[in-house]
């Protein structure tokens, strides 16, 4: 009897494990077949459009790096949210796309690592100011805005002028499935167009699933926090505009 019981033990056990292990497996799937429809990327537009003129969607078409662009997940490239963000936006700026080669992408953010040490003395977890100032006297973007408690309709004009809006995040908060659990504490992603049902067209870094990725309006509105020295949850509501 007892030799019974420690086989089915045994069997739950190993039921259990695999459950566990595929659990992510599922989520991924589930994240694939749910993805929304994106409209085609579109060139930066030429005309600031009035309140009243936005269009339905947009799409801006900006080239997409992960933070880490072969995949190697160590301790720098779980940081360089920020620096990728930076990086995709001032490429968009210049209308450089060659930051879709990963050796590209990796020796820009290396390289803008290396200016982040020499400037503040560390390059982790950057606030919305310190990344605008990556932007403007690292990556020569202009002109970068940094604005308070935006809404979504905010938003929304922004990039229906052609102009991306980098959002600083309680990483947690997003909730993304393609983020290893329980997702990081402080992120940054950016803004590159919306659909017709409000929601945010992004490049999100954290993942090599980021590119066209789509999260709802108020996800990014309640995930929208800056830095403030770790304490991300009640740090301020900005965003930083470039273009």
């Amino acid at each position: 009897m007892r030799a019974q019981r420690v086989i089915t033990a045994v069997i739950i056990i190993g039921i259990a494990g695999v459950l566990f292990a595929s659990r992510d497996a599922i989520r991924f799937r589930i994240a694939e077949w749910s993805k929304p429809a994106v409209p085609p990327a579109i060139p930066r537009p030429t005309l600031q459009p009035s309140p009243t003129s936005l269009p339905d969607s947009i799409n801006l078409s900006v080239p997409f790096t992960s933070q880490a662009p072969f995949g190697v997940w160590d301790a720098d490239h779980e940081d360089f949210c920020e620096e990728a963000a930076a990086l995709m936006a001032a490429s968009y700026l210049s209308g450089d796309t060659s930051i879709t080669d990963p050796a590209v992408a990796e020796a820009r953010l290396q390289s803008i690592k290396t200016w982040e040490l020499a400037t503040f003395g560390y390059f982790r977890d950057t606030t919305a100011a310190e990344t605008a100032r990556i932007l403007t006297e690292k990556l020569g973007a202009m002109p970068v805005q940094l604005v308070r408690d935006p809404t979504a309709d905010d938003l929304k004009r922004f990039l229906a002028a052609g102009r991306l809006v980098l959002v600083p995040s309680a990483g947690r908060l997003l909730d993304n499935p393609y983020f290893t659990a329980p997702g990081p504490v402080y992120h940054m992603l950016l803004l590159k167009g919306y659909l017709q049902d409000g929601s945010f067209i992004t490049n999100d870094p954290g993942t090599r699933h980021g590119a066209d990725y789509v999260y709802s309006s108020d996800t990014i509105m309640n995930a929208m926090h800056d830095w403030n020295g770790g304490d991300v949850s009640h740090g301020a509501r900005v965003v930083i505009v470039v273009g």
